[in-house]
């Protein structure tokens, strides 16, 4: 039986079996079987993407993991080290990041090692766990703990070289833009003075490690703050004409490259061209508080959309034209339990219920190239496969 009959029979068969809803996901997924097919043989995609927890309404990990491999997105990032996310994403080579802030435990070397012997160890290799972040956005918080970033991070580091897992896993911590005292022009970066006794060492340590310095960047903020002065094309890599660089007479056309560049020069202020910039944040809120100007469906699709095609076209930014971009969007789901103004709970490409907020334009699993990213469109849902893959997990 050819496989589309056999579907049909499937289908006629269990009819007068199933609930409506139930025969309405088998004609989706009989439809969808060749995307599926195709989507098996895509390249993933270049971007990775954070997965939040901050909310009581989200999927179980399994149907969270169906729904990335059906996006064919290979990388996601943790702020914690969750067993049940680890344990489903086995075996799929879907990389992670896993984070831990509780740096005054993991100062102490019998902690760190205790808790990478019992958070990553176990996990590898059926989890591809790739790196640790020790803290997230620490300098510029309380003396205590901008204290024991470093050694923190030390201690891991040790731990993870003492258990033999030095070859797989490496060691970090992510830093907010906020540490950069000037990123205007970008060749004129530099790290407030304040923080400097605590990001030479950090930097020191990065370059003898081999590892990333870790970014979150959100254009969002500086347009928010100034709507007036910030263009909007700009920030979300719109056409516009762009800024040069005074002191390097290179033109930028959006400002997260700007950003970027901004902290090669502060690094390289510090004696440090042998790091390489990775953003480990960065996103778009699709809806905010009435104060909060640009936070709508159709920016935070423009944003996103135009980001992850110029991932896929494996771009640099005007300083580092060969070194690709390498992102982690910020976030999965809405977050409905994260403190603060509505933005903080809008950023997810999905809602809980595995429906896209928005049309990011994944045709199977890669990116449409066809489609442009405009904040003046109106957004469609076109993730077909993505929204069949969840429902599976909820209603069979």
């Amino acid at each position: 039986m050819a496989p589309a009959e056999l579907r049909r029979h499937t289908v006629a068969m269990l009819s007068s079996q199933l609930p409506l809803r139930v025969l309405l996901l088998l004609s989706l997924l009989s439809v969808s079987a060749m995307d599926v097919a195709s989507a098996a043989t895509a390249a993933p995609l270049k971007f990775g993407i954070n997965y939040g927890q901050i909310a009581n309404n989200l999927p179980h990990p399994s149907q969270v993991s169906g729904l990335l491999q059906s996006l064919n997105v290979n990388r996601v990032k943790l702020y914690d080290a969750d067993p049940a996310v680890l344990t489903a994403f086995a075996g799929t080579g879907v990389e992670f990041i896993v984070g831990n802030e509780d740096l005054q435990n993991l100062t102490d070397a019998r902690s760190a090692r205790a808790w990478v012997s019992q958070h990553v160890q176990p996990f590898l290799p059926d989890t591809r766990i790739t790196c640790i972040i020790v803290g997230n956005e620490v300098l510029g918080k309380d003396t205590a703990a901008m204290q024991n970033l470093l050694p923190a991070m030390q201690a891991v580091y040790q731990a993870v070289s003492d258990l033999g897992l030095s070859g797989q896993v490496n060691v970090s911590t992510a830093h907010s833009v906020n540490i950069l005292a000037s990123s205007y022009p970008p060749s004129s970066g530099v790290f407030r003075e304040e923080l400097a006794q605590y990001i030479q060492p950090i930097l020191n340590f990065l370059a003898e490690a081999r590892s990333p310095f870790l970014i979150n960047a959100y254009p969002f903020f500086a347009y928010k703050g100034s709507p007036g002065t910030v263009s909007l094309p700009y920030v979300l890599f719109e056409p516009n004409q762009g800024v040069v660089d005074p002191n390097t007479n290179l033109t930028y056309d959006n400002m997260l490259y700007a950003q970027i560049d901004a902290v090669y020069a502060a690094m390289k202020a510090m004696g440090h061209t042998d790091l390489t910039v990775r953003i480990s944040e960065t996103g778009w809120p699709s809806k905010g508080d009435e104060d909060e100007v640009g936070a709508s469906v159709a920016n935070a699709a423009a944003y996103n959309g135009n980001l992850m095609k110029r991932i896929a076209m494996g771009q640099g930014t005007p300083l580092k034209p060969d070194v690709p971009v390498d992102v982690f969007v910020f976030a999965l789901f809405n977050e409905d339990m994260k403190p603060g103004p509505a933005s903080e709970r809008n950023y997810g490409l999905f809602y809980p219920n595995g429906t896209p907020v928005y049309n990011l334009g994944f045709n199977g699993a890669s990116l449409d190239p066809s489609l442009t990213y405009s904040s003046s469109s109106k957004p469609t849902i076109t993730i077909l496969m993505a929204v069949v893959v969840l429902l599976a997990g909820f209603f069979l």
